[in-house]
């Protein structure tokens, strides 16, 4: 792993999670609800999901402060069946809604052996590896989809931007190894770190997005004039819109034209949908047994030949395994967000995330 460079400070987890629950406590939100949001939040930074984290507390708090959120949502169940549940979040943070969704999962799951539950008129959850990960604690698995908050992505040949960056997430368990752990939008990148580049003055690489003429995009800041490339061509077009129907139209939530761009409106409701699945491992077999193949297969693929020039073959997860552990000594947060949120904290009347020290 990179040590992170002196255009970024390193947080404590603990002091990140504490102001970003400050930030809501301060717009009126109930303590366990901000403390729920803040350490999804912090833990999305903790696992290098930077595009995630607390770079969207300013625009979170922009919505909140235009009526965009409700601050107390009433989230319940409003179609169920031994196997699936449909929950309306009432316009609540989508760290609530998720939350709740995934646990109304994994009690099913216990007894259908497997559960899906679908989310409608939710907000923005953060990164989708954060509720595909839960199970995993109850020898579980689990697999999430969601609609993403803006269309960033036409359909395959055109310009009209209809669909989502819509990211699937999968929560593998393991027994020794690390659990398997794939997170990934369904563009070539996620317009999270679109944001995140642009925060940090960095430039996109050929390949994340084209303009209206075809023509490679590579600033950030005119991500705007252009739209985000699909994985694999059309496949990735076609992923896209499976997820979308699976994520938002299944569950009565809003999809194609109806997505609100919610970095542009602060204020109408998105009725962002996002939906979990989660399988018990005891209904298929010996946990045990489950678990030991997982760690095999691991082993074999990490220690299979490797490209020359190639040091590592990495499993999806095992680097964000690797900063959760290495960050706990300091999330390292671009100067440029910290200056940001410093101005935030004196507007909200909280403490900054970080002090100023003396001259």
């Amino acid at each position: 792993m990179k040590a992170p460079s002196t255009n970024f400070t390193p947080v404590l987890p603990d002091a990140l999670r504490n102001f970003i629950q400050a930030a809501f406590v301060s717009q009126g939100f109930p303590q366990a609800d901000a403390l729920t949001i803040a350490s999804l939040m912090a833990e999305a930074d903790l696992q290098g999901s930077d595009g995630h984290g607390v770079i969207r507390l300013p625009m979170y708090m922009k919505r909140i402060r235009a009526g965009g959120i409700n601050k107390h949502p009433d989230i319940k169940v409003v179609r169920e069946r031994p196997g699936m549940a449909v929950l309306d979040g009432d316009n609540g943070m989508g760290h609530l809604v998720m939350s709740r969704a995934v646990d109304l999962a994994i009690e099913k799951a216990r007894t259908c052996g497997v559960a899906w539950v679908s989310a409608r008129h939710s907000n923005h959850a953060g990164p989708a590896s954060l509720y595909a990960r839960k199970p995993l604690q109850h020898d579980m698995l689990g697999l999430y989809f969601a609609v993403g908050n803006a269309n960033h992505l036409p359909p395959w040949g055109g310009t009209d931007m209809l669909l989502s960056t819509n990211p699937i997430a999968a929560g593998i368990p393991a027994g020794d190894e690390p659990p398997v752990v794939l997170d990934m939008a369904t563009t070539v990148a996620a317009y999270g770190k679109v944001k995140a580049k642009a925060k940090r003055g960095e430039m996109m690489p050929e390949g994340w997005m084209i303009d209206r003429q075809g023509k490679p995009l590579t600033d950030p800041n005119r991500a705007s004039e252009g739209f985000l490339l699909p994985i694999g061509d059309y496949k990735g077009y076609g992923l896209a819109l499976v997820v979308g129907l699976l994520a938002g139209t299944l569950g009565g939530a809003a999809m194609g034209k109806d997505v609100i761009d919610f970095n542009a409106d602060h204020v109408s409701v998105t009725n962002t949908g996002q939906a979990i699945l989660v399988i018990d491992l005891s209904a298929f077999g010996d946990v045990a047994l489950f678990k030991g193949a997982v760690d095999t297969l691991v082993r074999d693929i990490r220690s299979s030949e490797r490209l020359p020039g190639v040091e590592r073959i990495w499993l999806p997860g095992e680097q964000s395994h690797e900063r959760r552990q290495n960050y706990q000594a300091g999330i390292p947060i671009a100067n440029t967000l910290v200056q940001e949120l410093a101005v935030l904290a004196k507007d909200l009347g909280i403490a900054p995330l970080v002090q100023e020290r003396a001259a």
